[in-house]
């Protein structure tokens, strides 16, 4: 199971909220907050994109164990089917779920500059 990846994007989310609570309302302030959230941008970016991947992975990883099984391949179990397919269903729930959150986010920011 891929939760890794999104414990990491979560992780990063608390970093970078506590980050802008410490900051304080300085000239230079906005300016270095630019500056990061540049390149955190991109780190950012770089983690959801791996989640993702690993989400992908984990459906693929399942249906090719499907396939096999359905094949009569004899060294793929139908446990072995089964804790694929919740794995990968778990993960793409998991992915949802931040995809969710990020898409509420979004709107709330919208409706404060609005």
């Amino acid at each position: 199971m891929q939760i890794d990846p999104m414990q990491s994007v979560l992780a990063q989310m608390r970093s970078l909220a506590a980050q802008a609570a410490a900051r304080p309302d300085g000239g230079n302030a906005a300016a270095a907050l630019g500056a990061t959230a540049a390149a955190q941008q991109s780190d950012f970016a770089t983690t959801l994109k791996t989640a993702v991947d690993g989400v992908n992975g984990a459906l693929q990883q399942a249906n090719a164990l499907q396939q096999q099984f359905i094949s009569g391949a004899s060294d793929v179990s139908l446990s072995d089917v089964m804790l694929a397919s919740q794995k990968a269903s778990l993960s793409f729930q998991a992915a949802l779920q931040v995809r969710n959150k990020l898409v509420s986010a979004y709107q709330d920011i919208m409706n404060i500059q609005a």
